[in-house]
Order: C-alpha cells, then structure tokens, then sequence
C-alpha cells in the first residue's frame, strides 16, 4: 500500500529532514515487497512548487530515497509508491505537479477510459503525462478547481463526487498542498488516513523535535519543537494520543493559520464499490496494507 505523508508548518517556511525509505535493519522488513517509487514535494520562499522523486525500479535507486533531505518550506508532502498503474518511471511516481498544486494519491479505480473521455471534453487531458490513475484524478480536480474560478475544495467536490458516481472505486485517498493551504480525503473506508494537530508549546512534557516515522517515511524538525503543526499520514507515526482516524467521506482543509475545518460532501460509499478481488493482480497486490 503507498505511503502518504503531509506536514503544513503554518506561514513561516520550516526546515525539515526527511528519508522517504529508512534502512532495512531486521529480516521482518527486508522482507516486505519493495517499494516501486518514492517523492517529496515542497514550496520555495516565492511559493513556487519543487518536486525531488525518482522510481524505485532496482536497488541502485534506492540510494534516493535512503538519503537525508534536509528541505525548507511551509508545507511538504511525501510519497512512497506502491505501483497499482503505469509504468516504475518517473513521470508515474508522486508527487504531481499540476497549476502550482501538488498531488499524492494512495488507492485506485477502474475504467480510465471513461475518464480519459471526460478529461478531453473538459480540455485538461493534456495535463495527464503519465499511465497512473493518480495522475488523471489529479487532472480531474484541476478541471473542476478552474472551473470553479481556483475554489480547491469546489474541484475536489465535483471530481471526487463524479467519479464516486461513474466510475468502479476502490480507494481515493489524497493530499494536496499549496505554499499555504493542505487539502486531505479519506474516501471511502478502505484505507486509514490519520490527522495530528500538534502544539509542542501545549504540551504537558518539554517541548520536543518532531520526530514522525511510519513504516516507511521518516521526519525531523528541530524547528518545530516550538510552533505548532498539522501532520497527515497514512497511519500514526508516533505514540502521541492525539492522531485521530479520518472518518470516511471526510475532506479535510488546513489553512494558512493551521485552522482545520471538515466537510463530507460524498455519499457514503461509491456507486460500484471494488473488492481486492475486483483488482488486476498487481493492483490488488499494491492496495495491501
């Protein structure tokens, strides 16, 4: 199952070091099926995009992703891919870059073409450079956010709720970011996403670095033992009480004041819902946990 992992630090850029693949130090781990891509995007001081990724292809590449990233910017949003579409290239790893916005997707969905079809009458098919169903969700919220004069949550809303209604749907999970705002969705139940909104200065104990690590991403931040944060990730990434589980249909915003407001414009679950055993093999080997 990809990994997602988003970090909105509030207005003032924050350094942050990350290693999206954390060595592999026992046979439980060495174990486990490869990744098959892995990305990081931030923002520069202008609010410019940056995106470092690279596909995960031969163990030679792994090197990428092992490497400390020490990374400033406001928000940062990290991806490691587990391919359920499209080829292990770069053009099909995450995170998306489309009209400033960044995009990582972790789950999948059926019938392309139908959406290929719907993303040429909406003149953004153009957007889509990869194989990846990711990718043309992505192109899909982008058509309905310009449309909607450059309202995020308004795409995502019409996007998600279109395909909800048309296309076979296994999982929709998904973060964006901008150089100030963060836009996360659980849809539907299939998989867990996990919000933490963390205040160092709150806290009953000293105040401490951020320290986050799942099974596959790690993040530190001696910067943020003060200020506080909002953190976004597949599965809680420490043993703080205060990770909740988003609920299903949940889209959630994160402002430039780190002010976090929940919405559930979806129906409760998709029209034609898919099982892991609806899924190619290879589709359904990357949507395990």
């Amino acid at each position: 199952m990809c990994r997602l992992f988003g970090l909105h630090a509030g207005p003032r850029p924050v350094r942050a070091t990350f290693w999206l693949l954390d060595a592999p130090d026992s046979l439980s781990v060495q174990s486990r099926r490869e990744p098959d891509g892995a990305g990081i995007g931030t923002f520069d001081a202008e609010g410019r995009a940056r995106v470092a990724k690279q596909p995960l292809a031969a163990w030679e590449d792994h090197a990428f992703a092992r490497e400390a990233r020490d990374l400033k910017s406001t928000t940062f949003l990290a991806h490691v891919r587990y391919a359920s579409t499209g080829a292990l290239t770069r053009v099909n790893t995450h995170p998306f870059e489309q009209d400033g916005r960044l995009f990582a997707h972790n789950g999948a969905f059926n019938d392309l073409d139908r959406l290929d079809h719907r993303l040429s009458g909406l003149g953004v098919l153009d957007l889509v450079k990869g194989q990846t169903d990711s990718e043309r969700l992505f192109a899909l919220i982008t058509a309905g956010t310009r449309r909607s004069g450059g309202d995020v949550g308004e795409g995502i809303t019409q996007a998600v709720s279109w395909i909800a209604k048309e296309l076979p749907v296994f999982s929709l999970n998904f973060i964006i970011t901008t150089a100030t705002d963060m836009w996360c969705l659980r849809y539907p139940a299939t998989h867990e996403l996990h919000l933490l909104e963390r205040d160092p200065a709150k806290a009953q104990d000293p105040p401490a670095p951020l320290d986050a690590r799942s099974s596959r991403i790690h993040s530190r931040s001696t910067e943020l033992s003060r200020s506080p944060h909002v953190l976004i990730a597949t599965e809680p990434m420490d043993h703080n009480p205060g990770w909740r589980p988003l609920a299903s249909g949940e889209l959630v915003h994160v402002g430039p004041d780190l002010a976090v407001t929940s919405t559930f414009p979806f129906p409760d679950s998709p029209a034609h819902p898919l099982t892991l055993a609806d899924l190619e093999p290879s589709a359904a080997e990357s949507q395990k946990p």
